[in-house]
């Protein structure tokens, strides 16, 4: 079996998924979102703010979520909706893989999650279950982005700071810079991506240009702690390590096993295993639902099934915090991804 071409995919994978990352983090800094004063007033507010924050791609928006909860600023249902509508890391593989189906994928799992959000609250209220109570806010774990870094983002972006940060010259700086230049260079020049000059190969062009800006004008602490020690240290190294293992064990199994018509015939049972494999707190084991429908073996439902179960790694700080409340969430999205997955695959999606 040839591993360059599967090496060439996950590296371009990989990239697509550091840049789009780097802008959504980027823009959430500069814009130094205030979601708690936004998110205060009726549950249906609560409700569509939270689920809006999951169903942005990566896990800043999930960490938002329950850094809400455990203030007390969301109720226990829109911490579960915010969960439903979250696809963690591989919200950017299928935007890369099928952007369509992708975009329609994450409007359901936000139409989902408001809808189950509501149902979450009147369920626990009705069965007399009672989640954690809410800490104060003097003493509750800070679980904004996961990085440690500095207080209220703090970051300094311009351009007027590019002629400073290229005088000193930082190692990583460089690095980061000469990574996205030979990135961009490979894919202009056909060795990785697209073969030809499509919408594919300009859209990296563009990508790489905005993360080279990015690079140049960010001040080092944004570089270090955002870029170089979340994005790239945390996140990217095993997005591309789970992205050729997946494209590895698809093409191994299509050259080697009729994977295909084994699925094929037990479909029910792979609707049933996506589910399952959407309890693991982690970004990673869903890839492999995400490229087999991209290989055109799974239906959306099993698809749809998968993320609306799974979350990444955005529950991680709430188990620090309640594991009964974790159990609860993952407990309640699990039954509600089977019987959404469950209907869609019945009328035959």
């Amino acid at each position: 079996m040839n591993l360059l071409p599967i090496f060439k995919h996950a590296v371009v994978i990989s990239f697509f998924v550091f840049v789009m990352m780097l802008l959504v983090d980027f823009l959430d800094t500069v814009s130094q979102m205030r979601a708690n004063r936004l998110i205060r007033g009726g549950r249906w507010r609560q409700y569509s703010l939270a689920a809006f924050l999951g169903a942005t791609p990566g896990c800043l928006g999930a960490f938002m979520n329950v850094s809400l909860y455990i203030h007390g600023v969301i109720s226990f249902g829109a911490l579960v909706g915010g969960m439903i509508a979250t696809s963690g890391d591989e919200a950017f593989v299928m935007l890369t893989q099928f952007p369509a189906q992708a975009v329609v994928l994450f409007v359901l799992l936000l139409a989902g999650g408001v809808l189950f959000a509501w149902i979450s609250d009147r369920l626990i209220q009705a069965l007399g279950i009672s989640p954690s109570e809410a800490c104060r806010e003097d003493q509750c774990i800070h679980c904004r982005s996961g990085t440690g870094a500095t207080k209220g983002f703090n970051v300094v972006f311009g351009p007027a700071s590019v002629s400073e940060n290229f005088r000193r010259l930082s190692f990583t700086r460089f690095l980061l810079l000469a990574l996205i230049a030979a990135f961009a260079f490979l894919v202009s020049t056909g060795i990785i991506g697209p073969a030809a000059w499509d919408w594919k190969r300009i859209t990296f062009l563009v990508l790489s240009i905005c993360a080279g800006v990015i690079a140049a004008v960010a001040s080092e602490h944004y570089l270090h702690y955002h870029i170089w020690d979340h994005i790239l240290k945390r996140h990217l190294f095993r997005v591309f390590c789970w992205s050729f293992g997946a494209l590895l064990f698809i093409h191994w199994s299509l050259a080697f096993w009729n994977l295909e018509s084994f699925i094929r015939t037990h479909m029910v049972w792979v609707l049933l295993i996506s589910a399952l494999v959407g309890i693991v707190p982690e970004s990673g084991p869903h890839m492999i639902f995400v490229m087999m429908y991209a290989e055109g073996m799974i239906p959306f439902s099993v698809l749809f099934t998968t993320s609306f179960v799974q979350d990444g790694h955005g529950m991680l700080p709430l188990l620090s915090y309640s594991v009964k409340d974790f159990a609860m969430v993952k407990g309640l999205n699990l039954i509600f991804g089977l019987v959404a997955g469950g209907i869609l695959f019945a009328f035959g999606f």
